[in-house]
C-alpha cells in the first residue's frame, strides 16, 4: 500500500486539477491548497499538508493566466525531505525562464510543445532516474514501457528543435522589456482604472493580466479587433463569473470581471503593442 494522497494548488491548470478530481472518484484524496492574492502558494502550507499517505506533490512552475511564478525550489526541498515525488507543470516556463530540474528540485517536469514554438500535439515528461511511474497507455513497450503507441518522429524532432531555440534567454529579456513598457503605457493611460493580477516581480516575462476596472473583459476585447487576447471572466445570462484562478486569488468581482490577459512572444514588436494602445485610447479618451 503506497498511499493515496495528492497535494496540489487551487490555481493549477485543468490538466492537473481534473485528473485529481477523477482520481478522487477512484478513492484517492486530494488536498487543494489556497494561494495568496498574488497567486502564490505558501511552501509551509505544502509541508503541513503532507501525511504518511502522500504519494505526490504537483505545483505548477508558473500560472498560465496571471504569470505568477511559484516557489518551486522551496517546495522541492520539502518534498525531498519527506521522500515524496514532486511534479511541476512547466508548460508556461520552458523557453521563458530557467527550468533546470536540479535547480528546481523536481522529480517530474512536464512540457507542452506548442508553448515553446514546437508543433501542436507533442510534449515531454522529464522523469528523474529512480522515480517510479506506472505505464498509462498499455499495449506495447514504447517510451521505456511507459506509453504504448508508435511515436511521431516528425513531432519529436520539432520539439527538439524548438527547445534548442528556447535555450537562448536573450530573446525573453527583450520580451520582458516590451511587456513592462506596455504595462507602463496602460497605467499612464488608465491610472486607477487599471489593476494588475499576479505578482508584481515573481512573474513570467511575457504574461500581463490586468483588470479594466468597471468593465467586462469581453467588452474590452470587442474594442480590440485583430488582437489575440483573452478574458479572465465569463458572462452568463447577464452575470459575470470569474475564472477559478482569479477567484482563488481573491480578486474582487468588480475588478476581475474586467480581466484581460495579454501574452507576448519572441516575435512581438513594440509597433504591434502601440497599435493596441492606440485602440484602447479610442475607448478610453483622456
Amino acid at each position: 500500500d503506497r498511499g493515496d494522497h495528492i497535494i496540489t494548488t487551487a490555481v493549477e491548470h485543468p490538466a492537473t486539477l481534473a485528473p485529481c478530481r477523477f482520481l478522487e472518484t477512484l478513492g484517492a484524496k486530494a488536498t487543494v491548497l489556497p494561494v495568496d492574492r498574488f497567486g502564490r502558494v505558501d511552501p509551509d502550507d505544502v509541508r503541513q499538508a503532507i501525511t504518511p499517505r502522500t504519494v505526490l506533490i504537483s505545483v505548477m512552475h508558473a500560472n498560465n493566466e496571471v504569470g505568477t511564478i511559484e516557489p518551486i525550489p522551496e517546495i522541492g526541498k520539502i518534498a525531498r525531505e519527506a521522500g515524496i515525488p514532486f511534479h511541476t507543470d512547466a508548460a508556461q516556463t520552458v523557453g521563458k525562464i530557467p527550468t533546470r530540474v536540479d535547480d528546481l528540485g523536481v522529480d517530474l517536469l512536464s512540457v507542452a510543445g506548442h508553448k515553446v514554438y514546437a508543433p501542436k500535439g507533442v510534449g515531454a515528461l522529464y522523469i528523474r532516474e529512480g522515480t517510479r511511474v506506472a505505464s498509462f497507455v498499455h499495449g506495447a513497450g514504447h517510451e521505456s514501457g511507459r506509453r504504448a503507441g508508435t511515436e511521431s518522429a516528425l513531432l519529436a524532432v520539432g520539439l527538439g528543435a524548438a527547445c534548442e531555440w528556447a535555450r537562448d534567454p536573450a530573446g525573453m529579456e527583450h520580451v520582458r522589456d516590451l511587456c513592462d513598457r506596455f504595462f507602463t503605457g496602460l497605467t499612464d493611460m488608465l491610472g486607477h482604472r487599471l489593476t494588475l493580477n499576479g505578482h508584481p516581480a515573481a512573474r513570467l516575462p511575457n504574461t500581463l493580466n490586468v483588470n479594466f476596472v468597471g468593465l467586462v473583459g469581453s467588452e474590452v476585447l470587442a474594442s480590440l479587433p485583430g488582437v489575440a487576447a483573452s478574458t479572465g471572466s465569463a458572462c452568463h445570462a447577464g452575470s459575470v463569473t470569474l475564472s477559478p484562478v482569479l477567484s482563488a486569488m481573491g480578486v474582487p468581482p468588480g475588478e476581475g470581471m474586467g480581466a484581460v490577459r495579454f501574452s507576448l512572444g519572441r516575435t512581438t514588436t513594440w509597433e504591434e503593442l502601440e497599435e493596441v494602445l492606440d485602440l484602447l485610447r479610442k475607448k478610453f479618451p483622456s
